[in-house]
């Protein structure tokens, strides 16, 4: 039996994609001939992305949508499917985790932000992605969650109560879902050394007395990691996945 990972045809939807992860999703998908729609809440950041799946041969376009607005995303949708027909593929990856501190001071100015963006959002993008791929049978929906969904982690309080949703949502959707031939899973990455992890990464202290000790292979993953389970969950190889999580933490919850 042949393992295929080919996406040549498909078209896919990566959020969050200016950098990070959701780049390195991006540039994976595309060079295996997926054609990438990459978002962002603004447009900064992804030109270069587009540009850079372009050099090596991708297929690329840059769009702006702001996931906690349920108007854009609307927008997007109506836009991709408008000028492309169909979707393969979406990943949701856009997420926001501006509030480091305890539960007991978290204004509702932090919960309404973060729920927004993480739940609210990404609800939405998995509801007219699933509509938009319902119309040929056929689509794979990506979740990016977090370990902290399962585990909570210190002084991420509100930012672990989203992902948790997420991993709920993914499982609802996929439920519901499972007889269309849209199959719906959520890759949970632990620590990533990313820009939106440098709270903690650029912690030396923090990172070497509490953080690392409870990663067995004791250092974070680099976003390049994350982008191979992706594409598993994006291809055909996982034509018989829907409804899992997929953890790629070190070990982190062994």
């Amino acid at each position: 039996m042949k393992i295929d990972f080919n996406l040549a045809g498909k078209v896919a939807i990566v959020t969050g994609a200016s950098r990070g992860i959701g780049e390195s999703i991006a540039k994976v998908l595309a060079s295996h001939g997926a054609e990438v729609i990459i978002t962002n809440k603004t447009i900064d950041g992804l030109p270069e992305v587009e540009s850079a799946i372009k050099a090596e041969g991708g297929k690329a376009h840059s769009m702006a949508c702001h996931n906690g607005s349920k108007t854009e995303i609307e927008n997007l949708f109506n836009e991709v499917e408008a000028k492309f027909g169909r979707l393969d593929i979406l990943v949701n990856n856009a997420a926001m985790n501006f509030y480091f501190g305890d539960m007991l001071n978290a204004t509702e100015d932090v919960w309404d932000k973060t729920m927004d963006v993480n739940l609210k959002g990404n609800f939405f993008m998995c509801q007219y992605g699933a509509r938009l791929m319902m119309k040929n049978r056929s689509g794979s929906i990506i979740n990016v969650a977090s370990i902290n969904g399962i585990k909570p982690a210190p002084m991420q309080g509100v930012y672990s109560i989203t992902k948790a949703g997420v991993i709920a949502m993914t499982k609802s959707f996929a439920k519901e879902l499972g007889q269309t031939g849209v199959r719906v899973n959520a890759l949970l990455p632990g620590l990533t050394d990313t820009k939106f992890s440098s709270v903690m990464v650029n912690n030396e202290q923090l990172m070497e007395k509490i953080l690392l000790p409870m990663i067995p292979m004791h250092r974070a993953a680099q976003p390049d990691e994350m982008a191979g389970a992706v594409l598993y969950l994006a291809s055909d190889a996982s034509s018989f996945t829907t409804g899992s999580t997929l953890i790629v933490d070190g070990g982190a919850l062994a």
